[in-house]
Order: C-alpha cells, then sequence, then structure tokens
C-alpha cells in the first residue's frame, strides 16, 4: 500500500466566500458563506502520471490556468463550507494518487468457445422453431 498523499499546503489554496443560495432565510441575504477554493495543481510538483489523473478527475473544475475551483454552498456556515471544499479537493488529490491496477488480458478455452457456439445454436433453432412453417 502507498503512502498517504502529503497534506495540501495553505499557499497552493486561494479561498473566496460568495453570496450562496437555498435555505437560510435573511441571512442568506446578509453573509457570504458560499465557498470557492482553488488549489494551484503545479505547486504540489506531482509526478506527471498523478497530475494526468488529476486533470481526469477534476473534469471541468480544472481551469486554463492550472487550477482546480470548487466551490461549497452546501451549509449555511462559513465553516462548514471551507471544510467541505477542503475535504472534496484533498479526497480528489488522494484519489490522483491511487494508481490502477492493470488490467491481465485473458483469452476463453477452447471449451468455453465450444459452449458458446453451442448455446448459440441452441438458441437458434429455437427461433427458427418460432417461423411460420412455408408454404410448398
Amino acid at each position: 500500500m502507498a503512502a498517504p498523499p502529503p497534506p495540501l499546503p495553505e499557499e497552493a489554496l486561494e479561498e473566496r466566500f460568495l453570496a450562496a443560495t437555498g435555505p437560510g432565510g435573511q441571512n442568506v441575504n446578509k453573509v457570504a458563506t458560499a465557498v470557492q477554493l482553488r488549489l494551484d495543481v503545479y505547486a504540489l510538483r506531482l509526478a506527471p502520471d498523478v497530475f494526468a489523473r488529476l486533470k481526469a478527475l477534476a473534469g471541468s473544475r480544472w481551469t486554463s490556468e492550472g487550477e482546480i475551483l470548487v466551490t461549497a454552498r452546501r451549509f449555511r456556515t462559513r465553516e462548514a463550507n471551507r471544510e467541505d471544499a477542503r475535504l472534496r479537493i484533498a479526497g480528489m488529490v488522494a484519489q490522483a494518487h491511487v494508481r490502477p491496477e492493470r488490467r491481465v488480458k485473458t483469452k476463453p478455452s477452447k471449451a468455453a468457445k465450444a459452449k458458446r457456439v453451442e448455446a448459440k445454436t441452441r438458441t437458434g433453432a429455437i427461433k427458427r422453431g418460432r417461423a411460420r412453417p412455408a408454404l410448398d
């Protein structure tokens, strides 16, 4: 098992607070509780394969400047949204560090091929039996 990825450096993160939508009453109109978190991926100094996996995982959240942009607005408080955004980005980076297992190609055995062909001919015979009788 590989070592867990290092924690995200604070200098690579940038936070902005936005007005949130959804529940919260008047509070939602007064207080900017939604968090927009930017992670500078180049500051992480990732290996090329981890970088490629992270870019694929980020998808549309990846900006042209090489940043990942996550907006968290699920909760009513800044602290909860800030924690949610940081957990989501950290989870994405951790998932990018996991190397996928290589698939080992296998071939079906001769017996398996014969069994498959036999099943196909049996099914074909059943379907031929359902056809209308030919008028000679």
